[in-house]
């Protein structure tokens, strides 16, 4: 019962030492990026033209959008190093072979997240706030607060970047007999639906925005299956593999 409870502790120590290193790394790059938010901010900003300069209701404004830049930057530089830390708190449980695949998933979550994010703000945001520009048609005067501008800019770019870590979500639950290509196939009218619903809500309503952000999300799906049909093909591969090598010393 004692080693028991020690080892549960020491396992929680584990996790804590971890979440440690990773809420310091999260710190030092947001303490990094505060020196280069301000390049940022100007490149963020540069499509607005000159007559759309943003403006700050009061001093304590400008400390949080330096802080909010720099937080999200830090996010998107921490993310591997997370993924590294939750790798190694589990590599212990897991075999040779295990630790090599699930290693293999750290790249992939870091790259698919920066597309979705540079997907995000080059393709889907320009054509909502364009498209929300245009309805103003002289009738009122733009007049951007920069709180709420990079809030807005967060809320629609944000989820893409969440959006493309599908594909790797997809392999780990086929891996682990969760989803099958078979499976995904049958569910594809009513993703299609889902996807399809997201887009819509999450662009403009018009036609050509509409079918700007569903393409994207439905290529993504295709992608998820052809994903999901490779890895459950090597995983059928492994495990015809091993009952050979199985058979063969038995006999």
């Amino acid at each position: 019962m004692t080693d028991k409870s020690m080892s549960l502790i020491e396992h929680f120590n584990e996790l804590r030492k971890r979440i440690i290193l990773i809420f310091i790394v999260f710190i030092l790059s947001a303490a990094i990026m505060l020196f280069f938010t301000k390049q940022v901010y100007l490149w963020l900003i540069s499509d607005l033209g000159v007559e759309n300069k943003l403006a700050v209701l009061g001093p304590t404004e400008i400390v949080s959008v330096y802080f909010l830049i720099a937080g999200i930057v830090a996010i998107a530089i921490t993310i591997p190093f997370a993924a590294w830390q939750i790798w190694l708190f589990i590599a212990p449980a897991l075999t040779e072979k295990e630790r090599r695949i699930t290693l293999s998933y750290i790249p992939a979550i870091f790259l698919l997240f920066i597309a979705g994010i540079v997907f995000g703000y080059l393709v889907v945001f320009p054509n909502i706030l364009h498209f929300l520009l245009n309805m103003n048609d002289g009738m009122f005067h733009v007049f951007f607060t920069t709180d709420r501008y990079f809030h807005f800019m967060i809320n629609v770019v944000l989820p893409f970047g969440i959006l493309f870590e599908l594909p790797v979500i997809v392999v780990f639950l086929t891996n682990l007999g969760i989803l099958t290509p078979v499976r995904m196939r049958k569910m594809r009218r009513i993703a299609y639906f889902v996807l399809i619903v997201i887009g819509v809500v999450l662009s403009p309503p018009d036609f050509v925005s509409d079918t700007v952000m569903s393409i994207p999300l439905l290529l993504l799906y295709e992608i998820c299956v052809t994903v999901a049909s490779i890895t459950y093909r090597r995983k059928e591969r492994r495990l015809r593999a091993a009952e050979k090598q199985l058979s063969n010393s038995v006999d």
